[in-house]
């Protein structure tokens, strides 16, 4: 789940999402991530093991929670390879995101183990979380839905909801392939989302598919 800055926290410590009515400016780029499975309707999704940390068994998690390190507090939790994974020792890894953890898996202390983990998704069942309110949805109910423009043309397809610090925003995979893009999640930009219906209405500026151009030479980045 994400959670959008500025709105309230929820009891159960889950991230829910849910559009702002400010604009704001498209972001860089990013590369193609690898494609997301489709969600179960009955889980939603707390947390992904990245990379392996060191040698003892310590991975990287990114979380999905409202406080990133409430993610530990759920207890067992279900693994996206059908394993049952309880978190310890959770902390924040080092860098600028702070939904990106370090942590330790109980059973797992070797690095061998940690590798294992790499892409492995972490649910619960959503019947355990409270109902997100009006204009908030879950992150997981987010990912694979079709953006279509006001004509109703497939413009590509949500495939994930990162949040950087500044507000959510929908990584988009163009219909025709190629590199992501990010548009914040705000009402100017997606005037409708239909669940119901898997898909939303983006408004996209005429470039946001458009590759970076290349820097002038005076550019000191």
């Amino acid at each position: 789940m994400a959670r959008r800055p500025g709105s309230t926290s929820h009891g159960d410590g889950a991230r829910r999402t849910g559009r702002l009515d400010p604009a704001a400016v498209t972001t860089a780029r990013k590369g193609p991530p690898p494609k997301p499975a489709l969600p179960d309707p009955d889980l939603v999704l707390l947390g992904e093991f990245g990379r392996p940390h060191g040698l003892h068994g310590e991975v990287r998690l990114k979380s999905h929670t409202g406080e990133p390190q409430a993610i530990a507090g759920y207890g067992a939790l279900r693994a996206s390879d059908g394993r049952s994974l309880e978190l310890l020792d959770v902390r924040p890894a080092p860098g600028a995101a702070p939904d990106i953890l370090l942590v330790r898996v109980k059973g797992i202390d070797d690095r061998t183990g940690a590798e294992a983990l790499n892409r492995v998704t972490l649910s619960i069942p959503r019947a355990v979380l409270s109902e997100p309110e009006e204009d908030e949805f879950y992150l997981t109910d987010l990912i694979g839905v079709s953006v279509v423009d006001e004509a109703g043309t497939l413009l590509g397809r949500v495939v994930a909801v990162p949040n950087y610090g500044g507000g959510d925003l929908l990584e988009i995979r163009p219909a025709q392939g190629g590199a992501t893009a990010l548009l914040p999640f705000t009402k100017a930009f997606v005037p409708t989302l239909d669940l119901a219906h898997r898909r939303l209405v983006a408004a996209l500026p005429e470039d946001f598919f458009a590759a970076p151009g290349e820097k002038p030479a005076d550019d000191p980045g």
